[in-house]
């Protein structure tokens, strides 16, 4: 297989171009490296009607034949894993390690979700009769990802949908669409033909993925604002949705913390992933009393991380992904500036080729400054300070954004009672970014509906259903 040439979409099991094409640049260098098939709507309907056609007989089967597709997935995944870890970087701009994260991470979720049931659950079982709740599948599930984690964000959704009894439809993000794509062309050998379509396009054809009437589910993974507008799409026929949107998560940092061994933990929560990452640290509440000697520490490492093109050796860090995203975190940086903010590390963004921007630690800004209030998705993180618990649960929660957050405690009891105070899906105590299959993820607030992993986001997929049969009596 060629993974540096001949980007097909995946309709009906086949290979299937387009008349026009799409740009992908890779963010390090600004170079053409690919062009994608930019989708038409009849394709798209060619893709609906696929996946409707294979939904009956893929339904049908019995749930452990779905999970040895799973495993299977997983399995294609693992053969060709050095290559789409290099593709992956060429598109997305992340380092190897953090290519190796995510497609390891694939490969964990195809073999741990097909360990999940879908429950059948009796409700009664009297003389009289019996009463059952079941749940059965959606019929053609629809998704769109985005482009921070572009692989396995998908299979996030593609997982839970073919195991509940869905075919699917997959629109990647035109910013990242080639990994995904290769991905259904290795698929192509491992599903039956219309099980999964993959195609890619242009920003039009998410809506006209989630308005199309023959799709019963929509997931989404993305901003707030673009999450939005996809329910909206969706309530044209009601149809159910998943919607996993921004964050700006706190990390709270209590006093008795060792500052130079919390730091290092600090700067990854924060800045994996060029911060890219939905869940990522990107409010730094440290207590007053270790707030200078956190500072100082976390500068320091930070210091020692190398920010550069991927694909090179000892490059810790990759670009912003494109150059919408740069554009948004270098106009963050310059009201950063124009407010007279001090920055312990960066601020500045260097000419050169690439969507390169510095690590940027900016010390104690105002509450309702910018770079506090907003989700950057970029490499810039405000420290701040607070005196009190109470204030920092305050403070922490007056957000519209409730996905993720972390406190930093050696005392795991008083960080247990912080955590279960703050209004966010997930809570990390002295760790960050551990998830499973198998622990619900989802957001409050404007941070989403729905749920994604274990039983919880497996129903998602489907519909519930009540028999009730009265049982006859003997004569």
């Amino acid at each position: 297989m060629n993974f540096d040439a001949d980007y097909s979409m995946t309709i009906a099991g086949k290979a299937v171009f387009a008349t026009e094409t799409l740009p992908v640049i890779n963010p390090a260098t600004e170079e053409v490296i690919a062009q994608a098939p930019a989708a038409t709507r009849e394709q798209l309907d060619e893709a609906v009607a696929a996946a409707k056609a294979a939904f009956p007989a893929w339904a049908s089967r019995p749930i452990t034949e779905r999970k040895a597709y799973l495993l299977a997935i997983g399995d294609a995944i693992e053969s060709h894993k050095e290559d789409l870890m290099r593709l992956l970087t060429r598109e997305q701009g992340k380092p190897r390690a953090g290519a190796d994260w995510e497609m390891t991470g694939c490969i964990i979720w195809c073999r741990e979700t097909a360990t999940l049931d879908v429950p059948v659950e009796l409700v009664e079982d009297s003389d009289d009769r019996r009463i059952e709740i079941r749940h059965t599948p959606i019929g053609v599930a629809g998704a769109i990802t985005p482009w921070n984690y572009p692989v396995l964000l998908a299979l996030w959704k593609v997982l839970p949908a073919l195991l509940a009894g869905n075919t699917m439809v997959l629109k990647p993000s035109p910013y990242t669409p080639l990994t995904t794509l290769k991905l259904g062309e290795i698929l192509r050998e491992t599903l039956p033909a219309g099980v999964l379509n993959i195609i890619s396009g242009k920003d039009e054809l998410g809506e006209w993925l989630s308005t199309h009437p023959d799709i019963g589910k929509v997931s989404f993974t993305g901003s707030t604002a673009t999450g939005k507008k996809v329910m909206q799409s969706a309530s044209g026929t009601l149809k159910r949705i998943t919607l996993e949107l921004g964050g700006n998560d706190a990390a709270i940092v209590l006093p008795d913390v060792d500052p130079k061994t919390v730091a290092k933990e600090l700067f990854w929560a924060a800045f994996q992933n060029s911060a890219q990452l939905c869940v990522a640290a990107k409010r730094l509440y440290v207590h007053a009393d270790v707030y200078d000697a956190v500072a100082h520490e976390l500068v320091e490492y930070a210091r020692t991380v190398r920010t550069g093109d991927g694909s090179q050796q000892g490059v810790d860090l990759g670009p912003v992904q494109n150059r919408m995203q740069y554009e948004k975190v270098k106009d963050l940086l310059a009201d950063a500036h124009a407010q007279g903010h001090r920055f312990l590390l960066g601020g500045d963004v260097p000419e050169g080729t690439g969507y390169f921007i510095p690590v940027a630690i900016v010390d104690n800004p105002p509450e309702n400054s910018r770079v506090v209030i907003e989700e950057a998705f970029g490499p810039v993180l405000p420290l701040l300070k607070f005196d009190s618990v109470d204030e920092v649960v305050e403070r922490a929660n007056a957000s519209i954004f409730g996905l993720g957050g972390s406190v930093w405690s050696n005392d795991t009891e008083a960080a247990l009672h912080v955590a279960q105070r703050l209004e966010a899906g997930t809570v990390w105590i002295n760790e960050i970014h551990i998830f499973s299959p198998h622990a619900t993820f989802a957001g409050h607030k404007q941070s989403g509906i729905g749920i994604e992993h274990s039983v919880h986001g497996l129903l998602e997929f489907t519909n519930a259903q009540t028999i009730v049969m009265k049982k006859l009596q003997a004569a």
